[in-house]
């Protein structure tokens, strides 16, 4: 009996001293229920909490009121895959913040205040796979380079903000996208909704309910209506002001290259003219100087 107890008690002493080391590096206000997983959900924080461990890979957040990230707080998480900050006071994402988390998986930013998401918010995260954005009331602004780089990409939640509109590049840069999460949104259904219409009808399959899951607002009236009610000739009216804006444009460009041209030809026409007559004049003092 004694054998085997000598045998195990290495054993034994690397398990105790893992749970030491792990009670130790756990910060006081959260759970780590394994070496790397720090769940800190629901514990009433105003701030992030200190003494996060330097290897933790899954950081648990949700359900607090943290208004901000500081913007180097992931230089020091380069194991971190999974960011739940769900449910909190989040207003804006101060730029640079996620581009040093290059091995970050999941990021969960859904049910907070963001108001816009800006060009290089997320970096270039190529490992992102999972984005939620969704459930922030006052997100009315995407711009059009917010996910350029996310070449992972596939899940992406925009779902129940305040987007009235979308440019398309922003999702057409998104090579790996599988799933995008649109509804619940006030579109309007206005010239700058039409090529996003396009889209959502070439890409429908990556809507989890297809554009029936979608409404927008007519310009007209206010009146919402199912996207699947809608087609390209309810947009006939843009695709006109858009070709003939095209035609003003060639024409005054057209225009203004002649008027160059022109402009052009009379100055080298003048500047021979007067070469010329400069030249006769010198060829007639020198006939004088010789008689």
């Amino acid at each position: 009996m004694l054998p085997c107890v000598c045998r195990l008690q290495p054993v034994l002493a690397l398990f105790f001293f893992t749970l030491f080391i792990q009670g130790e590096n756990c910060p006081t206000t959260c759970l780590c229920p394994d070496p790397h997983t720090v769940d800190c959900s629901g514990r009433g924080l105003t701030r992030l909490p200190d003494e996060i461990p330097l290897d933790v890979r899954r950081l648990l957040l949700a359900d607090n009121w943290i208004p901000r990230i500081p913007s180097d707080f992931l230089v020091l998480y380069s194991d971190l895959v999974y960011l739940d900050l769900r449910n909190n006071s989040l207003s804006n994402i101060e730029p640079g913040t996620l581009s040093t988390s290059s091995r970050l998986v999941f990021l969960d930013l859904g049910c907070n205040n963001l108001t816009e998401i800006p060009k290089g918010t997320f970096g270039e995260s190529r490992s992102l796979i999972k984005l939620r954005l969704g459930n922030n009331p006052y997100l009315s602004m995407v711009n059009e380079d917010a996910f350029i780089g996310l070449t992972s990409l596939r899940e992406l939640e925009l779902e129940r903000n305040a987007l009235s509109g979308l440019q398309v590049g922003a999702l057409s840069q998104l090579p790996s996208l599988r799933v995008v999460r649109l509804e619940g949104n006030p579109w309007v259904c206005n010239c700058n909704f039409a090529n996003l219409f396009t889209w959502l009808v070439e890409n429908s399959h990556k809507l989890p309910k297809g554009i029936e899951g979608m409404e927008c607002s007519l310009p007209t009236d206010g009146r919402r209506v199912p996207l699947s009610q809608l087609s390209q000739d309810s947009f006939r009216e843009c695709q006109i002001t858009l070709t003939l804006t095209d035609f003003f444009i060639i024409i005054f460009s057209g225009i203004s290259v002649s008027v160059a041209a022109i402009m052009a030809s009379f100055f080298l026409a003048s500047t021979v003219h007067c070469f010329q007559r400069w030249s006769k004049g010198t060829k007639g003092d020198e006939e004088e100087s010789e008689e």
